[in-house]
C-alpha cells in the first residue's frame, strides 16, 4: 500500500486537515500563483471541461473543491439555475466568495464549508458535478468519488479535471525538471509556504491516473464515457456518468 502523501510530514494531524491547512495558509496567492505557474492554461483547461458538460444543459451543478471558485464561475455559462460549491478550506472560500459577490452572482453561486466525503446534500440532486485538481486531495479518494456518485441524478455526468504526468520524450523531461524543481521554488517563495508546493507534485505522483483512475470509477458503478489527455498529457479530464 502506498505510503499517503501530505503537505506537512512533521505534523500528526490527518491528510484532510493538512490540506485544510495549507490552502489557508496559501489562499491570499493561490489565485495568482495557480496561472502564474500554469502559464494561464489552467483557464483554457476548466473551459473545455464546462464546454464538455454543455450538451447536457445541466440546471443543478456541484463544484467539488471548489476553493476560490474558478470552476464554479465557468459554469455560469451553462446559464444553470444554482451552482453550489463545496470545499474544506475556509480561506479559500473567504476568497472565492468575495469573487462571486463582486460579479453579482451570489444569488446563483454558493459556496460553502463541505466535505467531499460528506457531501451536504440530498441523494439524486445534481444534474452535473465538477471537481478542478481536487480529487488527488481526498483522505478517502474512493468514499469521495462515492459520495460525488450518491448526490448525482441518474445520467448525470461527473466531469474531473486532474493532473496526470505526461509519457512521452521530451515533454516528459522538460515537466518533471519544471514540476519538480522550477515550480516548487517558485511557489515557496511567493506563497510563503514551502510545503505547499512540494506538495503539489508528489500528490500527483502518487495520484492513480489515467486507466488505473478509470478503474476505480468503474469499480465504484460510475460509467466512464471518456478519458481525455490535455496538453501532451500534463491534465486529463475525465467523464463519468452515474
Amino acid at each position: 500500500m502506498k505510503e499517503k502523501v501530505v503537505p506537512y510530514k512533521d505534523k500528526s494531524s490527518s491528510k484532510k486537515e493538512q490540506v485544510a491547512e495549507m490552502f489557508d495558509n496559501i489562499s491570499h496567492r493561490y489565485d495568482f500563483l495557480n496561472h502564474f505557474l500554469s502559464l494561464g492554461i489552467d483557464k483554457l483547461w476548466r473551459k473545455r471541461a464546462v464546454n464538455i458538460l454543455a450538451k447536457d444543459k445541466p440546471k443543478k451543478i456541484l463544484d467539488v473543491a471548489t476553493g476560490t471558485g474558478d470552476f464554479a464561475i465557468e459554469c455560469l455559462r451553462l446559464n444553470p439555475e444554482e451552482i453550489k460549491g463545496i470545499d474544506i478550506s475556509k480561506g479559500m472560500l473567504s476568497k472565492g466568495q468575495e469573487k462571486v459577490a463582486k460579479m453579482g452572482k451570489d444569488q446563483i453561486i454558493e459556496l460553502k464549508y463541505g466535505d467531499s466525503e460528506d457531501i451536504p446534500y440530498e441523494d439524486n440532486y445534481f444534474d452535473g458535478i465538477t471537481v478542478a485538481f481536487g480529487v488527488r486531495n481526498f483522505e478517502n479518494l474512493e468514499k469521495g468519488l462515492r459520495e460525488m456518485k450518491r448526490v448525482l441524478k441518474p445520467k448525470g455526468k461527473a466531469v474531473i479535471l486532474e493532473f496526470s504526468k505526461p509519457k512521452a520524450f521530451p515533454v516528459k523531461n522538460i515537466y518533471n525538471l519544471y514540476f519538480h524543481s522550477i515550480l516548487p521554488r517558485i511557489g515557496s517563495r511567493v506563497s510563503k509556504d514551502s510545503s505547499a508546493y512540494q506538495y503539489l507534485p508528489e500528490s500527483v505522483d502518487a495520484f492513480p491516473e489515467g486507466k488505473e483512475f478509470t478503474n476505480i470509477l468503474t469499480n465504484l458503478g460510475y460509467t466512464v464515457k471518456s478519458m481525455e489527455p490535455l496538453f501532451f498529457g500534463i491534465a486529463s479530464i475525465y467523464v463519468a456518468e452515474k
